[in-house]
């Protein structure tokens, strides 16, 4: 629940600096062997150094929606509460366009229980952003990439 928080926070903050530019074009990312693909990253946060974000997504574009799943867990840096790490499972969906691009890529990751729903744009192969729910880029979107291990 505190990720939701924080990643709420982030946006806010984003979207008050105002959004950027569309997002570019790359063909779908292949998935490993076992049909896995991992991206992390640290996104920024008020309270702490910073919010450790690991996105395990298994499954591909042609999988069935029951195959397409995820787990997400954020864990945070130099908190002062010092909160255990947060996890998330569930399913994600790709979804055609963005605010800026009709041609973008995005995923949608939808919790099992109760939690926000994730949209990350598929930046190029290697790289997804956190984008708000209107499927826009925030202005310090470099800030909220992860990158595929």
């Amino acid at each position: 629940m505190r990720i939701r928080t924080l990643l709420a926070g982030s946006a806010v903050l984003a979207v008050m600096a105002g959004c950027a530019a569309g997002p570019t074009e790359g063909p779908a990312p292949d998935m490993a062997a076992d049909g896995e693909a991992v991206y992390q990253g640290t996104l920024p946060c008020r309270n702490c150094a910073g919010i450790d974000i690991d996105v395990r997504m298994m499954g591909d574009e042609q999988s069935a929606d029951e195959e397409r799943t995820f787990a997400l867990e954020a864990s945070y840096r130099e908190h002062p509460q010092d909160p255990p790490s947060e996890n998330y499972t569930g399913n994600w969906e790709v979804l055609s366009g963005s605010a800026d691009d009709p041609n973008a890529t995005v995923y949608e990751l939808t919790p099992d229980n109760e939690g926000q729903i994730y949209y990350f744009l598929r930046v190029d192969d290697t790289t997804l952003e956190l984008i708000d729910p209107e499927r826009r880029r925030f202005e310090n979107n470099d800030m909220l990439q992860l990158q595929r291990q």
